[in-house]
């Protein structure tokens, strides 16, 4: 990702390939310079994604494994894996134990401790992390698979407590805050505590709206208002500190 033309802001959660048009949905984030990161929910959409993300200025792709589609495509794990040397960017990987999915928990379990394992044996990764109804679950695995001086976890759509978002953040996590998050009062409650040098921005779009629009990259401000709003802060400050944490998060020398 570039950094060499002022950028519009950061969306380091989003799901571009699920989109209508996937080419002017990058177009679009381009032309926002919006630093962008879509993951992909299965290794075999990597190719497509890395393809047309490759050699954009503002535009990466993540490698990932969704929990929630562990069930049926768990034998990927081997196509992840063969990949992994391409990507430096791991998402969407995790746990997810809400009730449609908690039958394949432990086969989810199985794969996220594969892919925690291979990204510290390899170093330099930065993970996208789902974490549904598990964030104690998901914490104890990474500080467990996935030293701190072996690449960084960003905890997105964060659900968890209070309590578990300290010990997210003296694990070193990051958190991607999206304005669907800031709706209730508990994620209000949550964003306002957060510390401001761990948040980034997401729209996990296509699967939030923003003005009765599906949200993407070049929707990105509106999440900045929200969260300047619940932390009773200058947009600005909020707009130059998620960039701050991202340029930190992207240049660190691991």
């Amino acid at each position: 990702m570039s950094n060499d033309v002022q950028p519009g802001g950061v969306d380091f959660h989003c799901h571009l390939d699920l989109y209508p048009d996937f080419d002017a949905v990058i177009a679009r984030a381009e032309a926002a310079r919006i630093y962008t990161l879509t993951v992909t929910t299965t290794p075999k959409a990597w190719p497509r994604n890395h393809e047309l993300t490759h050699h954009t200025r503002y535009v990466r792709a993540a490698l990932g494994l969704h929990p929630q589609l562990v069930a049926e495509r768990a034998g990927e794990l081997v196509l992840w894996e063969h990949y992994l040397p391409e990507a430096r960017y791991i998402g969407e990987v995790g746990l997810d134990a809400g009730p449609r999915f908690y039958k394949s928990l432990d086969a989810q379990k199985q794969v996220f401790r594969t892919v925690l394992e291979r990204c510290a044996d390899v170093g330099g990764k930065i993970l996208t992390v789902h974490s549904v109804r598990c964030v104690p679950t998901v914490l104890e695995m990474i500080e467990s698979h996935f030293p701190q001086d072996r690449g960084f976890v960003v905890l997105h759509w964060f659900t968890g407590t209070k309590s578990e978002a300290r010990r997210a953040a003296a694990l070193g996590c990051y958190f991607s805050v999206n304005a669907e998050m800031i709706r209730s009062d508990r994620g209000q409650a949550l964003v306002s505590e957060l510390p401001l040098s761990r948040i980034i921005t997401e729209t996990d779009g296509p699967f939030t709206k923003i003005d009765n629009k599906l949200a993407e990259p070049a929707s990105i401000q509106t999440t900045i208002d929200a969260i300047a709003h619940v932390r009773k802060a200058p947009n600005d400050l909020i707009a130059k500190a998620i960039l701050c944490n991202f340029r930190a998060l992207i240049d660190a020398n691991i």
